[in-house]
């Protein structure tokens, strides 16, 4: 009761000063801040509607610049129709509503059950093959394991997936790190979930500094210093300094490094190009929302998503006051084209309100207080956070190792108790790509027969896996599948 009326009869004397004095305090320290949650929420709601903007009018340019930059010269953001669901927002948005009906951490059980709902058009690469997994009965804890997923190696689920997860955690980017993980782990692994750690932070840390070179210092440091992503990080900032007036040419230099797959899927939509893609726009756009955007768009590739990650850090620094008084037409509408048993009167005002709510809950769940200063003004006490890699590639490692072999216990378990050849299909798939099918088959040769046939019965998942799966990542899966006589 004495932190609470001390901290209120602070703020309540003086607002600016105090949290200028706990900023710099929590910046040398980690501190606890007070802000305004006035001045919060305006932020979260920045950054879900500089998200909207950039996603969404950047869908034309969506893998139109490959090996040239693009030419956008212009840009005014507009949505005359209001915004609609897609999938740089909607995947967060089933998660989110997840989370206010079942808490911060939904477990993976259930999130199986809600992306069999809900998750079903309207997705690609990691989120298709993950939702053919989890309707052949494969656990989440393991769709995001590359042995089993090959798209989990390299795509940027990792990235398109994550900014709101950073909007949830103001200043406090650990817990923007680690709770954004948790959920995209279900898709994605290693590299890719050190971008997920890089742009989270960014995003949280957004509510204290507009400087984007201390931005990307501060994403920096919740990256992993060994991995592939902070050399990613290292040289896309160093051509940018060596090119200051000259983006093409660091956007030549980013070409030639990370295009190493003949052209491919690879070389669309993998976190290296994307990852350099997102950083080179933030720097060439100095803190202007518009031609950050641009630069987004021109430098490429799967370019609506680094212009959303983009957006959101530009748009929690502004906040959503700021864009309203541009005058940008976008009617109060968030539209549901994509997911199932959602919303289907949602607005873009509602879905704030949902980014806001959790926000709270993760506060508090930090140790933090909601304050109630009057009538009309309220306060955040936060337990602020300094940035830190939460998960090196390593402890992924041993991460995905321990649930390997939780999941080939319950393979072996699985096979003595099940009798339907139908639930035994994901198993099959599983033990086949874990290595352990030749023993399953000495085991019960029957019901391993009956389940290798029911998998070569899923047209679709074996279509998606043989043809559309396209990358050299992805051959190991191939030939196993086809040495245990699993074939398109």
């Amino acid at each position: 009761m004495f932190r609470r009326t001390y901290y209120a009869t602070i703020l309540c004397l003086s607002l600016a000063f105090s949290t200028t004095v706990l900023a710099q305090e929590d910046a040398e320290n980690g501190r606890p801040v007070l802000r305004s949650a006035k001045e919060i929420r305006n932020k979260i709601r920045g950054g879900l509607i500089g998200q909207i903007f950039a996603n969404l009018n950047g869908l034309k340019y969506e893998m139109k610049f490959i090996n040239e930059p693009g030419n956008v010269t212009e840009y005014l953001p507009a949505l005359p129709d209001g915004a609609e669901t897609d999938d740089d927002t909607d995947i967060e948005w089933v998660y989110i509503v997840a989370m206010q009906e079942h808490g911060l951490y939904v477990p993976y059980s259930y999130l199986s059950s809600i992306w069999l709902r809900k998750i079903n058009r309207r997705i690609w690469c990691s989120h298709q093959y993950v939702r053919y997994l989890l309707g052949l009965g494969v656990s989440p804890e393991i769709t995001g394991d590359p042995r089993v997923n090959p798209w989990a190696e390299f795509n940027i689920a990792g990235q398109f997936t994550c900014e709101m997860f950073g909007q949830m955690a103001p200043l406090m980017p650990q817990t923007a790190a680690r709770h954004a993980t948790y959920y995209l782990r279900i898709a994605v692994d290693a590299e890719p979930l050190q971008a997920t750690q890089f742009f989270t932070s960014m995003i949280a840390a957004a509510f204290e500094t507009e400087d984007i070179s201390t931005l990307l210092d501060i994403g920096f440091q919740a990256v992993d210093p060994e991995s592939r992503v902070a050399d990613v990080i290292r040289r896309t900032r160093a051509w940018c300094a060596e090119n200051p007036a000259d983006w093409r040419a660091t956007r030549q230099s980013i070409r030639d490094a990370w295009t190493k797959n003949g052209g491919n899927i690879r070389d669309k939509n993998g976190y290296e190009l994307n990852t350099a893609a997102t950083v080179a726009a933030l720097i060439y756009g100095q803190g202007d929302y518009v031609q950050t955007a641009i630069h987004a768009y021109n430098f490429g590739w799967d370019c609506d998503n680094t212009a959303a990650a983009a957006g959101t850090i530009l748009g929690v620094i502004r906040g959503e006051q700021w864009f309203r008084d541009q005058g940008w037409v976008c009617p109060d509408v968030y539209k549901n084209t994509t997911r199932d048993d959602m919303s289907m009167d949602e607005t873009i005002t509602s879905f704030g309100d949902r980014l806001i709510e959790i926000a709270e809950k993760q506060i508090v769940a930090a140790g933090g207080e909601i304050l109630a200063l009057n009538d009309e003004e309220e306060a955040y006490f936060i337990f602020s956070e300094q940035p830190k890699n939460i998960l090196p590639i390593k402890e992924l490692q041993r991460i995905r190792d321990e649930s390997l072999g939780l999941t080939r216990q319950r393979i072996f378990d699985t096979i003595d108790t099940e009798e339907s050849p139908e639930k035994l299909t994901g198993i099959a798939y599983l033990a086949i790509c874990l290595d352990c099918n030749t023993e399953l088959q000495q085991k019960s040769p029957e019901k391993w027969a009956n389940a290798v046939a029911s998998l070569n019965r899923q047209e679709g998942f074996l279509k998606y896996v043989f043809r559309d799966t396209n990358f050299s990542s992805a051959d190991s899966v191939k030939q196993k599948l086809a040495a245990a006589g699993v074939r398109e």
